[in-house]
């Protein structure tokens, strides 16, 4: 055991939160971590290196000129295959990378299309879902075989060039939890972000929609406002709480932040962090929410069930990115205030005005899913030094908010007819 394996402590932070788990969940918790920073796992795999999300046949370029203004990524490059297009999105080394992937042929069928096709608002859009994380890591090699020692199981490499990803990842089967996938990339810290795909090419359809957006967005005097991703999101069944955030921590170097419990939503919110010491610029919290209850009693108990119903409508699935907007102000407003303002007048919808305050710590706001991806874009602006992830109260109208968003509703009204 080197040096390094043994000053890293997972369980050596402040728990937050109000929300109970259960003695299976606190027993496996240290148990699982412990196990973790004893093998050696815990510093072997480091931050975020890309998210993984696929569209539809014809969106990808519509939603990389929806990123590229509503955030601060780049287009960088397209790497062509026999049935995708992966387009790889960069803002720096600082902070993770977007694989943007389109299905070329909306005939094509296979695992991840099938993760959709049971849900009805999913069903919608077949090919279209957050996919997961690429995580750094030392060797490959060891991780996986550490991993598959613990009975976490890979796609073979045959299955990864069926499935037309990278060549250079080891990819997790999707987890049955969050049916998202964790794959790994070996890197050493200063070396360029290389994805072993297709044939490399500059895509001037895409390079022009692009352009035209990132023009857009300094025009508006948003582009230096906009920093990287913040958290990400994950909406899962109430029964699954635990499971999900217990395989996540397995898979990762992440610790458990804590939960809070947002009563008058009936669900809760989880938190996990990065174990190492950086900023979640480089590697985004990963957040976890879920029902209190599940849906069959709702009409006993007739509580709100806004998350419960986005997981019966969509699957389990990422819900939300956010996005870090500079502390300040611009033009007399916060600048989080000016960045919603700028976006809204060019058409894009939020569901629910700017929440929270200075006196709070911070302020926060969804935008509507986006019809591309199905992902809601959250802003969140943090002031000075507050010391904390989120405020209850700003989270309850965030979580009832998204309970009106409109896939949402349509599969509500189709649902009671």
């Amino acid at each position: 055991m080197n040096l390094l394996t043994q000053a890293i402590n997972s369980l050596g932070h402040v728990r937050h939160g109000d929300k109970e788990n259960s003695p299976f969940f606190e027993e496996y918790l240290v148990r699982l971590l412990e196990e973790r920073d004893r093998i050696g796992l815990t510093s072997m795999i480091h931050e975020i290196d890309a998210l993984m999300i696929t569209v539809d046949p014809g969106h990808s370029i519509q939603y990389i000129a929806e990123l590229a203004l509503m955030t601060s990524y780049h287009y960088l490059v397209t790497l062509e295959s026999e049935s995708h297009w992966t387009h790889i999105l960069r803002i720096d080394l600082n902070s993770p990378d977007l694989l943007v992937r389109e299905v070329k042929d909306p005939n094509l069928r296979g695992i991840f299309r099938a993760l959709n096709e049971v849900y009805p608002v999913g069903a919608r859009k077949p090919n279209s879902r957050y996919m997961g994380e690429i995580l750094r890591v030392d060797s490959l090699h060891d991780v996986v075989k550490l991993q598959q020692e613990r009975e976490f199981r890979f796609f073979s490499q045959d299955e990864i060039r069926k499935l037309e990803m990278p060549g250079n990842l080891a990819v997790s089967k999707p987890s049955p939890y969050t049916h998202n996938i964790v794959a790994y990339l070996e890197r050493k810290p200063q070396e360029l972000r290389v994805y072993a795909l297709g044939m490399s090419t500059i895509r001037h359809d895409v390079q022009e929609a692009y352009e035209a957006a990132k023009v857009l967005q300094e025009k508006l005097k948003i582009d230096d406002l906009l920093l990287p991703v913040d958290h990400l999101a994950t909406r899962v069944y109430s029964q699954n709480r635990e499971v999900a955030i217990l395989e996540y921590l397995s898979w990762s170097s992440y610790y458990f932040w804590g939960a809070y419990n947002i009563w008058d939503q009936n669900s809760s919110t989880n938190v996990t962090k990065s174990v190492h010491p950086i900023p979640e610029s480089k590697s985004p919290a990963k957040v976890f929410t879920a029902n209190n209850t599940p849906y069959f009693v709702n009409h006993l108990e007739h509580l709100p069930s806004p998350t419960e119903t986005f997981v019966r409508n969509y699957g389990p699935r990422l819900h939300h990115v956010a996005i870090s907007v500079k502390d300040g102000e611009r033009d007399g407003m916060e600048n989080i205030e000016y960045v919603v303002k700028s976006i809204a007048e060019q058409g894009k919808g939020f569901l629910l005005d700017v929440i929270g305050s200075r006196e709070e710590g911070l302020k926060q706001i969804f935008s509507n899913a986006s019809e591309h991806s199905s992902l809601i874009i959250e802003y969140v602006q943090r002031y000075g030094d507050f010391d904390g992830f989120f405020t209850k109260d700003n989270v309850a109208k965030l979580t009832e908010a998204a309970g009106m968003e409109e896939g949402v509703l349509e599969a509500q009204a189709l649902a009671s007819k």
